[in-house]
């Protein structure tokens, strides 16, 4: 089960991102902002060409640029090298986004925003369409207070049937699984665990309410053709409640399976529309891993190399200015 395999991944994925992971990144941070200091100090040397001081400055804006954050000196030093200002490009990306989210969302997000904060961008957007989820809820309220229709009355009545033949369901089918699987009953030790082990998932899924667990449990026993039996002498109508019942049960499931995946993505920096499956995530943190070994192996040998200011111009040579 998709759900099943992402419960069992995640922990190990964020034990490998917080040990391994979040370590080389601080590490490959550090090396960069080594890195714009270093072309800082080589920008005004002696022996650089108008080309290669042309892409010296390129180098040092693309990479300040990307971690003004992480150093304080990393502005100044960029707007030294670019054409623009930091503070006006952000501010400029930022309403760029607030116009977005302001027409995709149908919200007003004030003009009060601070530019400089795409953090509080977000927040603002999230307060906005929170603030839209309380009023539909209290909307809803407001109508459930209300004289309710005869159709409505019978709705619900037909609703809270449902809801109890699900439960008698349920309830029948536990109650032949803890028959044939009580373990108390069971003589031979290895069929004893076996059994102990499948009662402990009938619990689970009878505590979730989980019809489709219990019948797939159902089919698991050795004691199978007497499940089936069972299953070929249902009437019509129970089999179209089981059906209806499972329906409405795998829906829900993939509402949780995609709450998981959404949680997932935004927590570990995943783009929105990147394919993700449990069976990926541990090799793609491997691979991530891996390059980050590869440039901080290459920053450090570049840090060294350029101190030297031959070995920056033979670098330099091999960059286009596109």
């Amino acid at each position: 089960m998709r759900l099943s395999a992402w419960e069992t991944v995640t922990p190990t994925f964020q034990q490998r991102y917080v040990n391994d992971y979040l370590p080389l990144e601080r590490i490959s941070t550090n090396l960069r902002i080594q890195l714009v200091h270093c072309l800082d100090r080589a920008y005004p040397q002696k022996g650089l060409t108008k080309s290669e001081r042309l892409k010296v400055a390129g180098v040092i804006t693309s990479l300040a640029g990307e971690m003004v954050g992480q150093d304080e000196n990393l502005k100044a030093i960029y707007n030294r090298y670019s054409e623009t200002d930091y503070d006006s490009e952000a501010a400029a990306d930022i309403n760029g986004i607030k116009s977005m989210l302001e027409s995709l969302l149908g919200i007003d997000l004030g003009e009060d925003l601070n530019t400089n904060s795409p953090e509080d961008l977000i927040a603002r957007a999230r307060a906005h369409l929170q603030q839209q989820e309380d009023e539909t809820v209290t909307r809803a309220a407001h109508r459930a207070t209300r004289k309710k229709s005869p159709k409505q009355l019978a709705a619900e009545a037909r609703a809270q049937e449902e809801q109890a033949q699900m439960s008698l369901s349920i309830r029948e089918i536990y109650r032949k699984l803890a028959s044939a699987l009580h373990p108390d009953r069971e003589i031979d030790p290895q069929e004893r665990e076996r059994k102990t082990l499948l009662m402990q998932r009938v619990n689970d899924a009878y505590n979730k309410n989980n019809l489709l667990q219990l019948l797939e449990l159902q089919l698991e026993l050795e004691l199978e053709h007497i499940d089936l039996q069972s299953l070929n002498h249902l009437n019509e109508d129970r089999l179209k409640h089981y059906n209806k019942i499972l329906k409405e049960q795998v829906s829900e499931l993939d509402q949780q399976i995609l709450h998981v995946e959404s949680a997932f993505r935004e927590r570990y920096g995943f783009a929105p529309f990147e394919h993700l499956s449990p069976e990926r995530v541990l090799p793609a943190l491997d691979e991530d891993i891996e390059n980050f070994w590869l440039s901080i192996r290459a920053f450090k040998r570049d840090l060294e190399d350029f101190e030297d200011i031959k070995n920056l111009k033979h670098w330099l040579r091999s960059l286009s200015l596109g």
